[in-house]
């Protein structure tokens, strides 16, 4: 349990805040709450908390203002945006104001659980590459996108970028299907050994110039897969 960690919840709508705040708290996190941009900055301010949820759509200043504002007094809290937009444009926009992550409404307490540890993991780890190449393909970690020698960047979602990443940090090594379930999803999402499969699959569609013959994300058979260069 996450009892050490605080959370900044932006939020103005009350049944999602209150949802929000219920299940963090149930999951071993200190919960703060603001309902404007303006509050959820002083707060932030006064509290330093570990981590920012912060949504789009606020009566006073919208989530990019108040984004770039906590980077311009804070440069290393992890902020996610919570919002219903999902075109790529604002999560692009998201992004360049600082946000570390974009979560979609409507979302699962589980997937956005997951999505705070495991921005917990990177930014707990100053010696992570921002990105890294596999053969002719460059990988953005912070942008979760991927590049082909120049290429137009194709975005990747959240769970293929921490799959892609877990891989490379053993990278030669072959890392256990559980493993991978529990380091991503957490064991206790449910998950099935077929919920990495079907990810491989499509990453190796993304990255490999055969999927049906990879050079870069192998299998090993019976116990679940490794990154090679």
């Amino acid at each position: 349990m996450d009892t050490k960690r605080t959370i900044l919840v932006i939020e103005d709508e009350p049944h999602i805040a209150l949802g929000l705040k219920d299940a963090l708290e149930f999951e071993g996190f200190t919960v703060l709450e603001a309902a404007t941009g303006k509050a959820g900055l002083a707060i932030a301010q006064k509290d330093r908390p570990d981590a920012v949820l912060l949504d789009l759509m606020l009566p006073d200043l919208n989530g990019y203002q108040v984004c770039e504002d906590l980077r311009r007094t804070n440069q290393v809290v992890p902020i996610i945006m919570l919002t219903a937009k999902s075109q790529e444009a604002d999560k692009i926009r998201g992004l360049q104001a600082g946000a570390d992550d974009y979560v979609t409404k409507p979302f699962s307490i589980g997937e956005l659980v997951a999505r705070i540890r495991a921005i917990f993991r990177r930014t707990h780890r100053p010696s992570e590459p921002p990105s890294f190449r596999l053969g002719e393909v460059t990988v953005n970690v912070g942008a979760q996108s991927i590049q082909r020698d120049g290429k137009r960047a194709e975005q990747l979602s959240f769970y293929e970028v921490e799959l892609l990443r877990l891989l490379h940090e053993r990278k030669g090594q072959a890392v256990g299907r559980d493993e991978l379930l529990d380091k991503i999803w957490g064991l206790e999402a449910n998950p099935s050994n077929r919920t990495i499969d079907n990810f491989v699959v499509k990453l190796r569609k993304k990255i490999e110039k055969s999927p049906d013959k990879p050079t870069h994300i192998l299998t090993v058979y019976g116990f679940g897969y490794k990154l090679v260069d």
